[in-house]
């Protein structure tokens, strides 16, 4: 039991129930009012739901959703990690439940607010479940897949795919809904790539005076190398070490703590990394 009730455990479920309820609220009060379409799996499920109508057939939205995941949800659960995939899994069962639970209640009636407003929340309830080290399923585990292999976001690629899933809803549903949908698809993927920093790397030069028990306490939390170069301070002329590590945006918060917490004096430079070339470790989800 203690392996399961983890802080990480707690703080991913934490994360699963608020992203999954957000994600419930923006379809209810911006998405539904407009007639926007949902981005990924739930918009090929709504349109398939839509073409099943049409043809007198009621197949329920959430169990089209189900049934295209599971196949994914088996692949990626050998690929990524049981983990990610259950946590994955249980945030899209809560959002089928938030949705029954949640009344529709428009508030704006003017579609380009129901884009703007919908696209933000939306896309920080996908971000939300991502920082806590889950998903909504869908695109997010194949975007999440292409990551882990590569180390590169792939979230424009996903926005691509959007894109075409929208042009299809227009074409046979009709272009002005399509339209609103493919700006909401964008400032939603916007809000992701925002906040989601997981694969964005960073470089770190700490300047301190005890670099061998910074370096002994930074290895014990972190698997990422960190070089550790000798010099003289010019101004005060006594010896210090620069120390030089890459790291993840993801893990930087938690990097520089441990840091301030080893040597309370040390200077700390973070610099973006353009470009990582070469072997580099991705914390587990």
């Amino acid at each position: 039991m203690k392996g399961i009730f983890t802080k990480r455990n707690l703080k991913t479920l934490a994360c699963v129930v608020g992203s999954s309820a957000l994600m419930a609220l923006a379809m209810h009060i911006f998405m539904g009012e407009s007639f926007l379409l949902p981005a990924g799996f739930m918009g090929v499920s709504t349109i398939i739901h839509m073409l099943g109508l049409q043809s007198g057939i009621n197949l329920p939205t959430y169990v089209i959703l189900m049934c295209i995941n599971f196949p994914v949800a088996l692949f990626c659960a050998k690929n990524i990690s049981k983990r990610f995939v259950f946590f994955s899994l249980l945030q899209i069962v809560l959002l089928s439940l938030f949705l029954n639970l949640i009344p529709l209640y428009p508030i704006f009636d003017q579609p380009i607010l129901n884009v703007v407003f919908g696209g933000c929340v939306y896309g920080f309830s996908t971000a939300l479940a991502l920082r806590g080290g889950a998903s909504t399923g869908g695109t997010d585990f194949i975007a999440l897949y292409v990551s882990n292999k590569t180390g590169k976001e792939i979230w424009m690629g996903v926005f691509a795919f959007n894109c075409f899933l929208l042009a299809l809803f227009g074409f046979l549903f009709g272009w002005e809904n399509a339209g609103y949908s493919i700006i909401f698809q964008y400032i939603s993927t916007h809000m992701i790539t925002t906040f989601h920093n997981r694969y964005k790397r960073v470089m770190m030069q700490i300047f301190t005076k005890t670099p061998s028990k910074v370096v002994e306490d930074y290895l014990k939390r972190f698997t990422h190398g960190i070089t550790v170069l000798e010099g003289t301070g010019g101004y005060t002329g006594e010896s210090t070490a620069m120390l030089i590590s890459v790291t993840s945006s993801y893990e930087l918060p938690d990097a520089i703590e441990l840091i301030r917490k080893s040597d309370p004096n040390a200077i700390i430079n973070v610099t973006k990394t353009s470009e990582f070339i070469g072997k580099f470790d991705q914390p587990k989800l």
